[in-house]
């Protein structure tokens, strides 16, 4: 089974996303989780962006040993040069230049010639690699560039010694038919070339992100570039945790492994909402509240029979702690009886239907019955069941 690289840009991308900015020492303690949880790359920062983060990828670097780190550069020589000062003290550094490829933003934004772009991508990637071992390309907004001239690209970037080609979906555009095509045709015309890995960078903007990673995956790529929970410009990029998860579960269907380790995913995803501030949606997968809690009866009592009739991998598998069955409107009898049990109580089938009564009625007033609910419900009903029991015996004695 094929490896497939873990590249994590949370330090980078994901921070420059409004919100998401953190502090060197942030910084830090998150790379050091990211190393915990057995990333192959840690992206650690834009050094040209300030002095400050330049400081915070050379911090990085430092106290990072075990991955190699990761800095972004444009394809200028100050960029370049702030990546290599940024990365001197790293163990295994690797240098990502990019340049846009598109012609809208070749026109637009860099006002530069087809021409001109091949010569800055050569040149850069020529200097880096007199400083850096390994040198990564990002052809930005690859998804959305002419394909023979993004070939051509390709073949300059390895020719000038980039040994990882990236071809990101940049402003999240790309479907996942056409986004594998893309890689497909770049591989074709490069001949899969010896020691040369290609890389996938998706946004989220049309809520794809996820499945054109995957369809990168099928198509050939053995490098993912993704953030905890998601984060990022915009609509931020593929969430690592989905990403991988997905790979595990479906194993057979994509024919990769990955070095994650899968039960560190909840902890990395809660310590980068507690330096963030920045909560995930309950709904979100693998690692939203409500990813393994169950309100519906239905799903409740299959759970309860057999967790694998609803969840597809059990919660301790990512992290999580255990699954919740929530107590509300929906939820079930056999799950009443289970969580009243939990609290110590053996309710009779009348106790069991009172409680249930009482439950409903109050979820329906609350949305949701809370655990201190529930106890007194509980005291209530089941307690004045055996008062009244033990009454009655004493009166016919």
């Amino acid at each position: 089974m094929d490896s497939l690289r873990i590249f994590d840009t949370t330090l980078r991308d994901g921070e420059q996303s409004p919100g998401f900015s953190m502090n060197t020492a942030e910084k830090i303690r998150m790379a050091r989780q990211l190393a915990k949880l057995g990333v192959d790359v840690i992206e650690a920062g834009f050094p040209i962006a300030s002095r400050g983060d330049l400081d915070a990828v050379r911090l990085v670097a430092t106290e990072v040993r075990d991955v190699p780190i990761a800095a972004l550069a444009r394809a200028r020589k100050d960029d370049v040069s702030a990546a290599i000062e940024a990365l001197e003290p790293a163990a295994a550094p690797r240098l990502h230049i990019f340049l846009a490829t598109s012609d809208l933003h070749l026109r637009v934004k860099l006002n530069m010639s087809r021409e001109q772009a091949l010569e800055a991508i050569a040149s850069m990637i020529r200097f880096g690699r007199q400083h850096v071992g390994e040198v990564e390309f990002s052809a930005e907004d690859a998804g959305r560039t002419d394909i023979q001239f993004l070939c051509e690209v390709c073949r300059v970037a390895v020719g000038a010694g980039a040994t990882v080609l990236n071809l990101p979906d940049t402003v999240g555009y790309a479907v996942p038919e056409e986004y594998g095509a893309m890689f497909r045709h770049v591989r074709e015309y490069l001949g899969d070339p010896q020691g040369v890995t290609l890389s996938a960078h998706c946004h989220d903007d049309l809520g794809m992100a996820v499945a054109n990673s995957l369809a990168a995956v099928r198509a050939g790529v053995r490098q993912i570039e993704c953030t905890i929970n998601g984060i990022g410009e915009r609509a931020g990029n593929a969430a690592l945790e989905e990403v991988v998860v997905a790979l595990a579960v479906r194993k057979e269907s994509f024919g990769v492994s990955t070095g994650i380790h899968l039960e560190e995913l909840f902890p990395t995803s809660r310590m980068l909402s507690e330096i963030t501030g920045a909560v995930v949606a309950p709904n979100k997968a693998v690692v939203g509240a409500n990813a393994f809690a169950h309100e519906a009866g239905i799903h409740q009592d299959g759970i309860i029979k057999n967790p694998l009739t609803y969840e597809i991998i059990s919660p301790q598998t990512v992290g999580v702690p255990a699954r919740s069955l929530v107590l509300g409107k929906h939820s079930g009898r056999n799950a009443l009886r289970l969580s009243l049990r939990d609290l110590g109580y053996e309710p009779s089938d009348g106790e069991l239907a009172e409680v249930y009564r009482r439950v409903t009625a109050l979820a329906d007033q609350q949305k949701d019955v809370r655990h201190r609910d529930l106890v007194a419900i509980a005291h209530q009903v089941i307690r004045r069941g055996a008062v009244a029991v033990a009454a009655e015996a004493a009166s016919t004695a």
